[in-house]
């Protein structure tokens, strides 16, 4: 029997009106958070999140509750709670479509993570071109602090707490947790090194604790029926239910939310397979920084537990945005096409990112017009190995993971498709190697001198 889907975060997203605050309430938005408030303390809803098993939906799989449990229970200065709604890997689209249609089902999940970890203060971190989620969720929180749902003294229980929707940079190393951080202090998002950690230095030098909103979603459930009603739907080292945001080459594009236990074969099916008249050739399934499969995958369970290290497949769930490629594509073009956009967005703070994304995909634009030199596909190989080997599972040559983001996919595409670029380098015509200039011709000093 084919899988179906299981609607624990999507179900209420089309009802008419779920923008506004009365409408929401009418369908129980907010109960949890007063039972949190008034039933629980604080130390017993991260013990409720903990035992449900409830892992960070923005694809580092983390334990949510174990995350809020390493902010101070007596902090010493002001906490903060930081949302991750930057949502820049190609493909994802599930926290705008959340944002735009069901902001009060996020929000409340916020207020409860705020009391959960003691913060004060909320940052709702927005990509900068999510202009329509931003002032959706703009208005939904002026609603809440005309309820008393936000701001001082909520629901008379003494807690209190501000949340505010920051625009982002519009870059993609802003989803970086630590990169978000740096962009909301106003300066230019460089990653930083860890340690320190966020919950001892975080924002502004105070304990913080970033969430992707998708996450937040699930938070209000969890407090409504509880932590074993959540632990018992699906996967039991993976409960719950994931967004998968299937694109591409299918006849129904879309969300599709279903336990993780689904194949990757039953989400294609639910976009009503690939489009017709054409075969299955590649799936990415994580968005573009994770490493394809080819159609011999289609039996791979869409779990963490399926991916590299865990698993035995050299790819990676990330953020469940599963990109659906026909017979018709050119991997060599689709190489290219993804180099263009890491190239672009390389924050240049490393070495092997500033430099290696400009050679990397210089060497593919040479293969795709045809104009390759001998041995540019072996130089190509080698640069992404000392981006990150994938088959070491190298993740210590660059400060954060934008490294490995490009290098392992275009390693494993090269692999699984070599015989594509091998016909393109037989094709060319390499372009000639440019000659130095004369250093008698070069001004004094000229750093193009031999």
């Amino acid at each position: 029997m084919a899988a179906r889907q299981n609607q624990m975060i999507l179900d209420q997203c089309e009802i008419p009106g779920i923008r506004s605050l009365a409408v929401a309430r009418r369908y129980g938005a907010y109960t949890a958070l007063a039972k949190a408030l008034t039933t629980m303390t604080p130390d017993q809803v991260v013990e409720e999140i903990t035992r449900s098993g409830l892992q960070g939906r923005g694809g580092a799989w983390f334990g949510t509750g174990l995350k809020w449990s390493f902010m101070p229970k007596e902090p010493r200065v002001e906490s903060f709670l930081c949302v991750n709604a930057d949502e820049s890997e190609p493909g994802t689209c599930k926290d705008r479509y959340l944002i735009e249609k069901n902001p009060h089902l996020l929000l409340e999940g916020v207020l409860i993570a705020c009391y959960a970890i003691r913060a004060s203060t909320a940052f709702i971190y927005v990509r900068g071109e999510m202009w329509e989620g931003m002032e959706v969720l703009e208005t939904a929180i002026r609603e809440l602090v005309t309820a008393n749902l936000c701001g001082k003294n909520i629901l008379g229980t003494g807690f209190t707490i501000n949340v505010h929707v920051h625009p982002g940079a519009g870059a993609y190393i802003c989803g970086e947790e630590t990169a978000l951080m740096e962009s909301l202090e106003g300066k230019r998002g460089y990653p930083r090194n860890k340690p320190p950690f966020p919950a001892a230095y975080g924002a502004f030098g105070h304990p913080t604790t970033i969430n992707n909103i998708g996450t937040l979603g699930y938070v209000p459930w969890i407090i409504n029926h509880g932590a074993d009603a959540f632990k018992g739907i699906g996967d039991p080292n993976f409960p719950g239910t994931l967004i998968y945001q299937v694109s591409g080459h299918v006849n129904r594009p879309g969300l599709y939310e279903a336990e993780l236990t689904v194949t990757l074969r039953d989400l294609i099916d639910m976009a009503g397979g690939v489009r017709s008249g054409h075969r299955l050739k590649a799936v990415i399934p994580g968005g573009t920084s994770m490493p394809l499969l080819t159609a011999d995958d289609l039996e791979t369970v869409m779990s963490p537990a399926s991916f590299a290290p865990r698993g035995s497949l050299k790819s990676g769930l990330g953020s469940a945005a599963v990109i659906v490629l026909d017979d018709t594509c050119d991997m060599v073009d689709v190489a290219l096409n993804m180099m263009r956009f890491y190239r672009h967005e390389s924050c240049g703070q490393c070495t092997p990112c500033r430099e290696g994304t400009k050679w990397v995909c210089d060497m593919i634009e040479r293969i795709h017009r045809r104009r390759a030199r001998p041995g540019d596909l072996e130089v190509l190989e080698q640069v992404l190995v000392n981006v990150g080997d994938i088959d070491r599972f190298e993740f210590n040559k660059t400060i954060c993971l934008f490294g490995v983001s490009f290098g392992w996919p275009l390693t494993m595409l090269i692999r699984r498709f070599r015989s594509e670029f091998e016909a393109a380098v037989a094709e060319s015509t390499p372009a000639p190697v440019p000659l130095p200039v004369p250093a008698s011709v070069l001004p004094a000093g000229d750093l193009r001198a031999p």
